[in-house]
């Protein structure tokens, strides 16, 4: 309790939220709940990934929430000395501390980093875990894990039954290099496939007090930098070829502008790669010297991720969408987020049910992901909100295929679904009519029930703001031609439900005259579809319509 007044009082006292887009509106006793849960939650995953070996999410919604963290630190004035490493420290100190990466945001920070910059290549940023190897007199003697940057864990037990890791170089040298140990793969073409959380598969297996030898054999080294080797990168990667380290020089272009860079990420993105990447490196060929590295991001190089193929969003509100046969689909209103360079803002929860197993409210962060390339779907929830907000949300018995003819309270959703449905192409197929029509003349008071479009003159539509002369004319010839549709389109767009095969009389008389028993008897009718047929024509709303329908002399009514 006083720790947790501290820290209040903490918050209270130097805290300034930042204007900044991106940070949450959140008074300080929130941001420190909020705040909070995300650190112990990344703290659950650290200890499982680092004891255990065993990762509890993506690599890249574990990167997001920690950069999340550090954004929301930096909102609220914490002041994190530094991005902290998902690895716990070791007690074997590294000779030269393992620098970070400072990732770009967005083009334009790319061509801002390039602009003054001179002798840059350019990498692919390889999805693995850092290491440290030390030779001494050309013979492997120490590995080390990257831990917190300045000491990490001992790894050379591994290391030595790694085969593509030399026991011993080509000329007796003490050498110390970085590198990236990583899951090899065949032919992985990282836009297609995405990560498949090869990093945690080799975490895993370093985790381990013991490596079989089919284990040892599907891991590969990288090597992205010699501290103190050659001034310029082509002479570095030359010297460790020669020395028998496994070659970068095909994976480090040359790049003297943004499009050169820009061409390269793509190419590696959408290319073949024997390893899973994440982005790409830019870094100068000439850097400070060796001693002066510290476990922070340096200037001289950075990273340019790839588009994620999982993103961490932010759940602003919770929408339920009732559909034309009474299904709730629960939708979420996200904090815009990119993925593969479309912006998602919504995403379906696809059920009621499913949005009441997940419990999501405001506020919570879930991963998204593309089906098909191309639809946004909800693959789960990250972490949630301290906050749980209380939601009306309705009852799925108050809703059926005979549920909400009229906008009543409650029933808009279903309602207008019926009319976009009545209109859309399963049902009269009406020109210049869609969703939005019906939403602005429901806004309007114009429809109070199902077929009221159906006596709209022209004069009340000229007193609806948006509709001129012209659109007013085109939207009245689309209502007339309505009356000329066939009885079958008709039944249809009124929501019929289907018929399967089943022959039907063109009279709307002839149809509500039959039975359970007789709809079953028809090919392709079950005693669940008959039932349905039954109560459509026998529903009270409905008879209304029919009447209605033949009032105004629609064929077949």
């Amino acid at each position: 309790m006083l720790l947790r007044l501290f820290s209040l009082f903490f918050l209270t006292s130097i805290c300034s939220i930042s204007n900044a887009a991106h940070c949450p509106n959140w008074p300080p006793a929130r941001a420190l709940d909020e705040i909070t849960a995300l650190q112990k939650q990344i703290d659950i995953w650290d200890d499982s990934y680092h004891r255990r070996g065993h990762s509890l999410v993506a690599d890249e919604l574990y990167d997001q929430s920690r950069a999340r963290l550090t954004e929301w630190c930096e909102c609220f004035d914490l002041g994190m000395a530094s991005e902290p490493s998902r690895a716990t420290g070791g007690k074997i100190a590294h000779p030269i501390a393992h620098t970070g990466l400072e990732k770009l945001r967005d083009d334009r920070a790319v061509e801002n980093w390039l602009r003054d910059r001179k002798d840059i290549w350019i990498q692919p940023k390889v999805d693995g875990v850092a290491v440290t190897l030390i030779y001494r007199n050309g013979m492997l003697h120490q590995a080390i894990s990257r831990g917190d940057g300045m000491n990490g864990q001992d790894w050379t037990a591994s290391a030595h039954l790694i085969p593509v890791i030399p026991r011993q170089l080509a000329q007796p040298v003490d050498l110390l290099v970085q590198g990236e140990l990583y899951w090899r793969l065949i032919d992985h073409v990282q836009a297609k496939a995405g990560s498949l959380n090869a990093r945690s598969t080799v975490a895993g297996l370093m985790a381990r007090k013991e490596l079989a030898p089919e284990q040892a054999a599907g891991i590969g080294l990288f090597i992205w930098d010699w501290p103190q080797g050659p001034a310029s990168l082509p002479a570095r990667g030359a010297a460790l070829d020669e020395l028998g380290l496994p070659s970068t020089v095909p994976y480090s272009q040359p790049v003297q502008t943004f499009a050169d860079a820009e061409r390269w990420r793509d190419h590696w993105y959408r290319s073949p790669l024997p390893f899973a990447s994440d982005g790409v490196v830019l870094r100068q060929s000439q850097r400070p010297s060796a001693e002066r590295w510290q476990a922070k991001t340096p200037h001289w190089v950075v990273a340019w991720k790839y588009p994620f193929a999982q993103a961490l969003a932010q759940v602003r509100k919770i929408d339920f969408k009732v559909g034309r046969t009474g299904r709730i689909t629960p939708v979420l209103d996200l904090k815009p987020v990119t993925l593969d360079d479309r912006q998602i803002k919504r995403v379906s929860v696809s059920s009621l049910r499913r949005w009441e197993e997940l419990d999501i409210r405001p506020g919570d962060q879930v991963s998204i992901s593309l089906a098909g390339l191309t639809i946004p779907r909800l693959d789960g929830v990250i972490l949630r909100t301290a906050e749980r907000a209380e939601l009306n949300v309705p009852l799925a018995a108050d809703f059926h295929p005979l549920s909400c003819w009229q906008p009543t309270p409650g029933c808009e959703s279903q309602f207008l679904a019926r009319l976009a449905w009545l209109s859309g192409k399963q049902g009269l197929a009406l020109p210049h009519v869609g969703p939005g029509t019906w939403e602005k003349l429901l806004e309007t008071g114009q429809l109070n029930g199902l077929l009221d479009w159906l006596t709209l003159d022209a004069q009340e539509l000229a007193n609806i703001d948006g509709f001129g002369e012209r659109s007013t004319t085109r939207l009245l010839n689309s209502f007339n031609s309505a009356r000329q549709r066939p009885f079958a389109r008709w039944l249809k767009a009124l929501g019929l439900p289907p018929t399967g095969q089943a022959q039907l009389a063109d009279s709307w008389q002839a149809l509500a005259q039959r039975n359970t028993e007789q709809w079953q008897s028809e090919a392709g009718i079950g005693p669940g579809r008959a039932a349905q047929l039954s109560a459509f024509f026998r529903d009270p709303q409905v008879l209304a319509l029919s009447d209605t329908l033949r009032a105004a002399g629609i064929d077949g009514f």
